[in-house]
């Protein structure tokens, strides 16, 4: 019999809620396990084990803010910095020790545009292996005065609300998709469109690690019924691993998966992320990205090894997690760059 706590973290997460048990830092698949599993393969680590996130010098978080208003112009800066001068950009920047994803956004947006804004939700969070993340939101002006020319300084030369890009010269094109994701984010919760996530922040709970920890539905063919996968290393939980620095975010899960369920997994596609854990308050700068994933075969076609098990969860939260593998835009998308 599984502990209700179970359940409970599930419909926490489904939230974006932090989770408050003691079961939301266990590590099923540490770095030094990881490296042993490569040994075992005859391949030699190139992550030192005891590897530590630390902001600035061992990782870098950078955020970003998009924001759309109802004449759905998006809000840009022009660049003060002499690799890209007189570029324009979306109001971005590296968060700094001490900030959460939210403050470190808010910062970066009153800094380069003049305007005060409240982060309403995530909308996308972006790896570049897994010592490179950025987390892009979206918020609403709430006051401040748009920075003019004559108001230069070293974080930007001026700001303004543009309808077409085109009309810019931009310093970078990886910011298109995060404007198109954002117009299509504001639109679709203008005309009330179901299948979209909801507005939800970063969760604040300080980690000592970076951990990836998978959702993993299955549906049972007999029952039709949702199961989700635990695992039982101290005591029943969503299983976690460590994120490899080195490594791309899907390496990182595809070990994982092969951890869980041998070589020859079937095939499973991760839907999204539902929610980010993050809070350097304490002096700790890891995080939990939580990420959903979907087999496609039924639960009798897919043998697991180690100590977990296929929880069979209630008819009503599993109804809830069908929902958000239905839906393509049900979850934060997480864009693995490299």
């Amino acid at each position: 019999m599984m502990p209700d706590s179970v359940e409970e973290n599930l419909r926490r997460v489904l939230k974006g809620l932090p989770l408050d048990s003691e079961e939301a830092e266990i590590c099923d698949f540490s770095l030094e396990e990881q490296n042993e599993a490569l040994e075992s393969q005859g391949i030699q680590p190139s992550v030192d084990p005891k590897y530590k996130p630390v902001i600035c010098e061992t990782i870098m978080y950078i955020v970003a803010c998009v924001i759309v208003n109802d004449s759905d112009e998006v809000l840009m800066m022009q660049e003060a910095k002499k690799s890209c001068a007189g570029k324009w950009y979306l109001p971005a920047g590296h968060m700094e020790k001490g900030e959460n994803i939210i403050t470190a956004c808010e910062r970066e947006v009153l800094e380069e545009t003049g305007l005060k804004v409240h982060c309403t939700t995530l909308l996308m969070v972006e790896t570049a292996r897994g010592s490179w993340m950025r987390f892009v939101l979206t918020g609403n002006i709430v006051g401040g005065s748009l920075k003019t020319p004559s108001e230069a300084d070293k974080e930007s030369l001026q700001a303004k609300w543009v309808k077409d890009l085109d009309e810019l010269e931009l310093r970078a094109g990886d910011i298109t998709h995060l404007i198109s994701n954002a117009r299509a984010y504001k639109s679709a919760k203008a005309a009330q469109a179901s299948g979209w996530f909801e507005e939800r922040l970063p969760a604040l709970r300080a980690y000592p690690k970076q951990l990836l920890r998978l959702v993993v539905v299955i549906k049972k063919r007999a029952t039709n019924r949702v199961h989700v996968l635990l695992s039982e290393r101290t005591s029943w939980h969503l299983p976690a691993c460590e994120v490899h620095p080195a490594k791309s975010l899907h390496s990182t899960l595809r070990r994982f998966m092969v951890e869980l369920f041998g070589a020859e997994v079937p095939a499973h596609r991760p839907q999204g992320l539902l929610s980010v854990e993050h809070d350097p308050s304490t002096g700790k700068d890891g995080l939990c990205l939580t990420l959903l994933v979907a087999f496609r075969s039924p639960l009798e076609e897919v043998p697991i090894i180690g100590k977990c098990v296929w929880h069979e969860t209630s008819k009503d939260l599993g109804d809830k997690i069908l929902q958000r593998v239905a839906s393509k835009n049900a979850c934060f998308p997480l864009h693995v760059i490299k």
